[in-house]
């Protein structure tokens, strides 16, 4: 996963598909705990899924997890650059309602912008 820190208050994460995907979340995640610990401000996190093509239920529980650390830090997360074969399992389980979305990374960072 390639992290891209856009700025002091939003990080990007490009994910790829399995096996990638669930280290890469684990790795944000662990990332994202260590600093609350240390009182650390999170940032507003991009999650660019344009390189994954399908998600399972784990991969699902990983980006409900990332939202809910999110939101307990009061910053945001949007998943942008959906793929057909993501989309189709975000409809089917109703977290299409559940995150907020973008159609691209530049829109995203746009929205966040707009916001901060």
């Amino acid at each position: 996963m390639a992290l891209n820190s856009w700025s002091e208050d939003i990080l990007i994460a490009e994910l790829e598909g399995e096996p990638l995907f669930s280290e890469d979340m684990d790795g944000l995640l662990q990332r994202l705990a260590v600093a609350a610990r240390d009182d650390e401000i999170l940032p507003n996190i991009i999650v660019d899924l344009k390189a994954v093509s399908t998600v399972n239920s784990s991969n699902l529980g990983s980006l409900l997890k990332l939202r809910t650390t999110l939101g307990q830090a009061d910053q945001r997360l949007l998943i942008c650059s959906v793929t057909d074969g993501v989309w189709t399992a975000l409809l089917a389980t109703g977290l299409d309602r559940v995150f907020a979305f973008s159609e691209d990374v530049t829109t995203a960072l746009a929205m966040l912008q707009m916001d901060l």
